[in-house]
């Protein structure tokens, strides 16, 4: 199991930031900023592996399954 921010939203902050940076703003003035977005992933076969079962809800929840 994964929990933790999103990949794809840390690269369009990242995108943000250098736009504003290019576009003459100072990179101190910057606010600090973190991804909102959290992703969870569930690894089915490990899971198994382990003698663990995983409840419907939370594989409904699961951003990603690794079968």
């Amino acid at each position: 199991m994964s929990y933790g921010s999103s990949l794809n939203d840390n690269m369009r902050l990242v995108g943000v930031y250098a736009g504003r940076i290019l576009k003459g703003e100072r990179p101190a003035d910057l606010p600090v900023q973190q991804s909102t977005k959290i992703e969870l992933f569930l690894n089915l076969k490990t899971a198994k592996a382990l003698g663990m079962t995983l409840p419907l809800s939370l594989l409904g929840r699961a951003d990603g399954v690794i079968e």
